[in-house]
């Protein structure tokens, strides 16, 4: 059917599903939108210790190492997690960080919920499928009784197809706002969906 999305689903990273993503990351593609270079990086690591780099993208205690912004300052890293969009092959990443305590997160960091979709797969609606899947695990998972409201996304003025997938899930807009340096400066927009 026309139009039609294809199915897919958010895994858990793996063993058995980290050969999709490496070959994913060969082909150039990184979940980091904001640094392409996360990709190659990430390949070096899944290469180096496979089993350490499905573990640490688990984190729920963020003990993992720190996390290198756009402009190669260092931050500590917030606890979170990632899935893997997934139909029958890796599409894409999502993830998802929070601060204990409540729905504020520290100024280096521009939402609670980042995603990416591979280029051979985009426009396909993967993305809007994997935030609606990602909200419903963390509604099912008690993240409202554990201090959690809202989560926050944040994406450029000139990205409609990324404000079409936030809408498309409930979200609304906040407010626009100037980028730490750290990201380049530039405007962005804020967006807040309720949980």
């Amino acid at each position: 059917m026309p139009g039609s999305v294809p199915p897919c689903t958010l895994v858990v990273p793996s063993l058995a599903t980290l050969p999709s993503y490496r070959d994913a990351l060969r082909r150039g593609w990184s979940s980091d939108n904001l640094r392409p270079q996360a990709g190659a990086e990430e390949l070096a690591r899944a290469e180096r210790d496979p089993h350490a780099f499905v573990a640490a993208l688990d984190d729920p205690e963020g003990r993992g190492g720190p996390v290198t912004l756009p402009d190669g300052s260092v931050v500590p890293r917030l606890p979170g997690f990632r899935r893997w969009i997934w139909d029958g092959e890796v599409c894409g990443s999502i993830g998802f960080r929070w601060q204990k305590g409540g729905t504020a997160l520290p100024p280096h960091v521009l939402g609670h919920i980042g995603y990416a979709v591979v280029p051979w797969k985009r426009g396909r609606g993967y993305a809007r499928t994997a935030l609606g899947l990602l909200l419903a695990e963390l509604r099912a998972t008690g993240m409202p009784a554990a201090g959690l409201t809202h989560v926050e996304l944040t994406t450029d003025p000139g990205n409609p197809a990324s404000q079409r997938v936030i809408t498309g899930n409930g979200g609304y807009p906040v407010e626009r706002f100037a980028k730490l340096d750290a990201y380049g400066g530039g405007e962005t927009l804020r967006f807040r969906i309720d949980l």
